[in-house]
């Protein structure tokens, strides 16, 4: 049978680190998420001539230069017909 000053030391260091490393993660958290914070606010500062370009330029269509480059589309369907076999046509240099 354990000494009831020793059980109480115990528990009483269980709580302590518990509570110390609850701390600790807290603290890791919040350096984290700062260091996340400063580089998304890096990032856009550095994004910010980008960003006021693409709103700058008119929302036609057109190049920023405001000229529209027409053009025509055509779709040419490609159709594959499957061989009778699998394997390809024997070389002519083997015999």
């Amino acid at each position: 049978m354990h000494a009831p000053l020793a059980r109480f030391i115990s528990a009483f260091a269980g709580i302590f680190l518990l509570v110390v490393g609850f701390l600790f993660s807290l603290a890791a958290l919040a350096v984290a998420s700062s260091l996340a914070l400063v580089v998304w606010l890096w990032f856009w500062w550095r994004t910010r001539a980008l960003r006021s370009h693409r709103f700058d330029m008119p929302s036609n269509g057109a190049g920023p230069t405001g000229e529209v480059i027409e053009g025509e589309a055509v779709v040419v369907e490609e159709t594959f017909t499957r061989a009778t076999s699998n394997r390809l046509p024997k070389s002519p240099d083997r015999r």
